[in-house]
């Protein structure tokens, strides 16, 4: 993990705007946006077995540290340790760079993660009964990665989709608990995103703001 470059997890169950919203945070912020790579795979092969759950977590792992990687390279290229411009100097720093050491007018040290390691484990638990052992290792791994976790609440209208599965109420909610569970038990950092889309736009951007500013402050984001 590298820790100049923070991770947002776009996290919930189905059909509540996560790669909509994960699209529009990204242009938002100006940092890339690691797509789910299981849809890219269920489009390419028309199915997802218990036996594709390792390929896909890897394929995810493997785009989403690139894209970590690439910030992270970015930044080293343009702000200083002390958080200003290489060829700046230190009375010139509050004109350069923001409290978290990256140029006004570049992107954020961010990368919005679409999906990340749990989800793959919890469908595979939810679809297959079990996770293959190594996908589960890296999911308890990774989780931990994260600055924050987006929680998308499942307050909108399920979407039809081909790769969709839970539209009953009562499986969604369901869902809303599994997902919700599971950063609970973990302690992990997460914000509720509810409402209608303007207002998880809204209060994903706030959240966001938020972790920016407490890792420029040293500090982390809380619930």
């Amino acid at each position: 993990m590298n820790p100049d470059v923070l991770r947002i997890a776009i996290f919930g169950p189905e059909s509540t705007g996560k790669s909509e919203l994960a699209t529009k945070l990204g242009a938002r912020f100006q940092a890339p946006v690691v797509a789910e790579y299981a849809r890219e795979f269920w489009d390419a092969h028309g199915v997802i077995t218990l036996e594709d759950m390792v390929p896909i977590a890897r394929e995810q792992w493997r785009r989403e540290d690139e894209a970590v990687a690439r910030v992270a390279a970015e930044l080293s290229r343009t702000c200083n340790l002390l958080g200003y411009t290489s060829a700046g100097n230190a009375e010139g720093a509050a004109e350069n760079c923001n409290l978290i050491g990256y140029t006004r007018g570049a992107r954020a040290p961010l990368v919005v993660c679409d999906t990340e390691a749990l989800t793959t484990m919890l469908w595979s638990d939810l679809l297959y009964g079990t996770t293959p052992d190594e996908v589960r290792r890296g999911a308890e791994k990774r989780c931990r990665n994260y600055a924050l976790y987006l929680l998308l609440d499942t307050d909108v209208a399920w979407a039809p989709d081909p790769q969709r599965c839970f539209p009953d109420p009562e499986d969604r909610e369901k869902c809303r608990r599994i997902w919700h569970g599971a950063l609970e038990r973990r302690q992990l950092p997460y914000v509720w995103i509810r409402g209608d889309w303007a207002e998880r736009e809204r209060a994903a951007i706030a959240a966001m703001e938020s972790v920016l500013r407490s890792a420029g402050e040293g500090g982390r984001a809380s619930r």
